[in-house]
């Protein structure tokens, strides 16, 4: 990602998030009414057919599926473990804070990304009129020059309060050393604080046809938005280094489980997407 650049990455991730408010069949997996207000929907009909190809429903159905899912493991955390603070490392155009409803309403909601990501983002929330919650505060940090706490530190977050976290769509595209230093930064907050991570699974772990869709997706990332992938993990080996570092409780979310969760019953084509990516929910 150039210093000066938006993530492209974050801008697809928000365009999909609004199109399944648009495209797909009720109930909403996430439903998400500010999202379209954030990006230009297509209005090209030839677009919104390919955005309604198999590819694309796969995609859009990992995507929205994990924001379902983290703010469901906020709630519970929230019920179950008085948390005060969401953090959301690599934001992008999510929107919680702005469709928050009343449980979070307590929460201090902290939106962690690289400058120039979120300066495009808070150009687009200020044209739309949209007010910024009291209890939003932003967080610029690039990595290459700031750490975690360090950034955190100037927005006044408090390092002794019970945090939930959230990292979608981040990992894949940070070094190994960087993404160990997090998961430490969160293993040292209190007890009952936690994450949700989305993270890309090593090649030895997948089906022939998962490596196959992996290396397609691999190529368009580079030749499109230069973000490649820059880390993989083999799920079990994951779990023990999060377990080493001091987590307490690491849980995979199961094709299974999401199917049970957000897709029984659906006939628009979204389906439970656990391959090539996966989603973790480990707790301090």
């Amino acid at each position: 990602m150039e210093n000066d650049r938006p993530s492209m990455t974050s801008e697809a991730a928000g365009l999909q998030r609004a199109l399944h408010q648009s495209l797909d069949d009720e109930p909403k997996i996430l439903v998400d009414p500010i999202a379209a207000r954030l990006v230009e929907v297509p209005s090209d009909r030839s677009v919104l057919v390919k955005a309604s190809a198999p590819a694309f429903k796969a995609m859009r159905s990992r995507i929205v599926m994990r924001s379902r899912y983290a703010e469901d493991c906020l709630l519970d955390a929230v019920a179950k473990h008085a948390i005060r603070q969401y953090l959301l490392l690599g934001a992008g155009l999510d929107t919680f804070a702005f469709r928050q409803p009343a449980w979070a309403r307590s929460l201090y909601i902290y939106e962690v990304d690289h400058p120039a990501t979120q300066r495009r983002k808070r150009e687009r929330i200020a044209a739309t009129g949209l007010p910024t919650p009291a209890n939003l505060l932003f967080a610029p940090v690039d990595f290459k020059s700031t750490s975690l706490t360090e950034g955190l530190r100037e927005c006044c977050f408090d390092f002794g309060a019970p945090t939930f976290c959230s990292w979608l769509g981040v990992t894949h595209y940070l070094s190994e050393e960087t993404i160990h230093a997090t998961f430490e930064f969160v293993s040292r907050l209190p007890p009952g604080s936690q994450i949700v991570f989305e993270f890309k699974v090593a090649a030895e772990a997948l089906s022939s046809s998962e490596e196959n869709e992996d290396a397609a997706e691999v190529r368009k990332a580079v030749a499109l938005t230069g973000e490649p992938t820059l880390s993989r993990f083999m799920p079990v080996e994951l779990e023990a280094k999060l377990r080493r570092i001091g987590f307490s409780n690491v849980i995979f979310l199961t094709a299974e489980d999401a199917r049970q969760r957000y897709f029984n019953g659906r006939s628009d084509g979204l389906s439970a997407q656990i391959g090539v990516y996966r989603l973790s929910r480990a707790i301090v």
